[in-house]
């Protein structure tokens, strides 16, 4: 599996596991805002844009991401890394600081969309609504689709609340292969994902959970990063906008990153 990467900056490696279809370019805003104090690397997750599947479609599994992550960092560094994690992108750097610790410094997980993390009942209906959204993108399409998805994390699609002076990311056709890979294949995945409740009380790397302030309390992501701060005994960290604050709010966003991995 051939993982395609970009590197940016000067500095300690800072890794950007993005969150939904987001490719390598997804969070250019927030990037140059961090280059100058991080060589800032950001990748396609397998299946995504120029990560080609190698002709095997279905069967992607949040473990196999996690492999793809490590493998990756083991070309760049042979030190321990940074890395940003946010909703799917989360639960891989979870995996990375279960299974390969030693190359993760410090993990912040924003928002990590992983059922798993949630107790019995909260979990299966979070479950049904990840599978009801797959539903909706093979009866509706890809547009109709992303209206569920963003009422599920509570994002405004309308980014009436964003930073000024930004541009929005068009729904290219790239944009909507790389959705519907997300929706068929790592929705499937995080379903039937399992987190090592234990295993990330004993690892070694610094997890810290973090939310969106504009994330509505009761949205599965946000619940999940508060049942993964209380399963590490921390308090949650909060970062300007909601789920996506990555891409809505880079400045401010960026600027509260770099106060934490400080």
């Amino acid at each position: 599996m051939s993982i395609y990467y970009e590197k940016r900056g000067s500095g300690p490696i800072l890794v950007i596991s993005q969150s939904g279809e987001g490719d390598a370019g997804r969070s250019v805003d927030l990037v140059d805002r961090l280059a100058d104090d991080y060589t800032v690397v950001t990748y396609d997750r397998r299946g995504l844009s120029r990560s080609a599947m190698d002709g095997r479609v279905a069967g992607v599994t949040v473990t196999e991401h996690a492999d793809d992550l490590h493998h990756l960092l083991t070309e760049l560094t042979d030190q321990p890394v940074r890395v940003l994690g946010s909703g799917i992108g989360a639960v891989i750097g979870l995996h990375l600081a279960i299974g390969h610790p030693a190359q993760v410094g410090l993990l912040v997980a924003h928002e990590p969309a992983a059922p798993s993390l949630l107790p019995g009942e909260e979990r299966l209906g979070y479950e049904r609504e990840l599978a009801e959204i797959q539903e909706i993108h093979r009866r509706d399409g890809v547009a109709a689709a992303l209206k569920a998805v963003a009422r599920s994390a509570g994002v405004d699609l309308s980014h009436a609340g964003a930073e000024s002076g930004l541009t929005p990311q068009p729904l290219t056709p790239r944009r909507v292969v790389n959705f519907g890979f997300l929706i068929e294949h790592d929705f499937t995945a995080l379903s039937r994902d399992t987190v090592d409740h234990a295993a990330l009380r004993d690892t070694t790397v610094r997890i810290v959970p973090a939310h969106g302030r504009a994330t509505p309390r009761t949205a599965f992501a946000y619940r999940c990063a508060v049942e993964l701060a209380a399963l590490l005994g921390r308090d949650l960290t909060e970062f300007p906008g909601g789920h996506d604050g990555d891409t809505t709010h880079p400045r401010a966003y960026a600027a509260h990153l770099l106060e934490v991995l400080d």
